[in-house]
């Protein structure tokens, strides 16, 4: 893909940005068995095979069916932003609560009490502010 990214994985994964101008389409490859979703940042974009598509507003995901590729056309008026993240699963197991996902439920235990302590990643936790959303 041309560049290549400093930070080591555990396994291999994709971090891609995508701009695509008024009546561009992309269509990318992912590696079979890779788990993947895409996530719009502005501008309307249309999702999946042509015939088929699904039109997705910004700030939505979408988690893909296992495959080999996904298409994306930009039908709208503004320029269409959005990252793909996939990666080779880790088979390993998935306790979540709420917004936590760990691999045990003690993990989430503790992250949980990190959480109402505000430490070890948690510190600004209690005072952020989405520049978004309410």
């Amino acid at each position: 893909m041309g560049v290549k990214s400093p930070v080591r994985t555990r396994t291999p994964v994709y971090y891609l940005d995508f701009v695509l101008e008024k009546g561009a389409k992309h269509k990318q490859e992912v590696p079979s068995g890779w788990n993947a979703f895409v996530y719009t940042l502005t501008g309307k974009g249309n999702f999946g095979p042509s015939g088929d598509q699904k039109e997705v507003e910004p700030h939505h995901t979408l988690v893909l069916t296992k495959g080999d590729c996904f298409e994306a056309e930009n039908k709208g008026d503004e320029t269409l932003h959005f990252v793909l993240i996939a990666g080779q699963p880790i088979e390993e197991p998935v306790s979540q609560y709420g917004p936590f996902v760990m691999t045990t439920r003690g993990e989430i235990d503790e992250a949980i009490n990190d959480y109402r302590n505000g430490k070890n990643g948690f510190e600004k936790a209690h005072s952020w502010k989405s520049k978004i959303g309410n």
